[in-house]
């Protein structure tokens, strides 16, 4: 165990530099979560920039995000949210928070990206719902992700962020990139008259090869939630 969790925290500070290379933070914007096991988390410190974490910096905390070990560092202020997803899945073994500039313009715009409109987005994230605005820090936060986090494996958080969730930190870091790049499509789409839907024949093809060839969790919003016309 003692080597996991020497490795896990190497492994949050190397993602953590590449988020704030990537530019999705600034300042000590976002953070990291790596579930260990069923009562053992790491998590990121609260007011330290992703480019400048140092693996004991890294915090371990429990189920209910209390720190387990003195430390002239705190836990993240938003630790009640990755909590929250652990709580809801158990297939969650890392989640990842950032502001990614195009994504998180959505979220500000209140604009989910729920569309079925790109093939890899389809197999690797499915929709993204935008949850309703909570204030930071609070418990508002986990109340306004509770609803989505079953299905979903990635969220726009309104006037705040993206998060996403993975069964490890490199996949969930991974759909955290992966819904950047198609926030950046999805406004050139527009500029050139708007993103076509792939219908519903396709997108079941799509969420089988999701499930059984690419083995991602096989969530997904129900046809009653998909808004075009198929």
């Amino acid at each position: 165990m003692e080597q996991r969790i020497q490795d896990g925290k190497r492994h949050i500070c190397e993602i953590g530099m590449k988020m704030w290379q990537a530019g999705w933070v600034a300042a000590n914007d976002g953070n990291i979560t790596v579930k260990l096991n069923e009562n053992l988390f790491l998590a990121t410190p609260t007011g330290v920039s992703k480019a400048l974490l140092e693996p004991e910096m890294i915090i371990m905390v429990n189920e209910n995000g209390e720190a387990l070990e003195d430390s002239a560092v705190r836990p993240s202020s938003e630790i009640k949210m990755h909590m929250k997803c652990y709580e809801l899945r158990d297939d969650i073994g890392a989640v990842v928070h950032a502001h990614p500039p195009t994504a998180t313009g959505f979220a500000v715009a209140g604009i989910p990206m729920d569309g079925y409109n790109m093939i890899e987005t389809v197999i690797t994230l499915g929709s993204v719902p935008l949850t309703p605005y909570a204030t930071p820090g609070t418990d508002e936060v986990p109340a306004a992700i509770a609803p989505f986090v079953p299905e979903h494996d990635a969220l726009l958080l309104a006037n705040h962020g993206a998060l996403t969730l993975g069964t490890d930190l490199l996949t969930a870091f991974y759909r955290m990139e992966t819904l950047e790049l198609w926030a950046k499509i999805s406004i050139n789409a527009h500029i050139l008259g708007g993103a076509k839907e792939l219908g519903r024949e396709n997108i079941d093809k799509l969420l089988y090869m999701r499930e059984h060839y690419y083995q991602m969790s096989g969530r997904h919003p129900g046809y009653k939630k998909y808004k075009t016309h198929v």
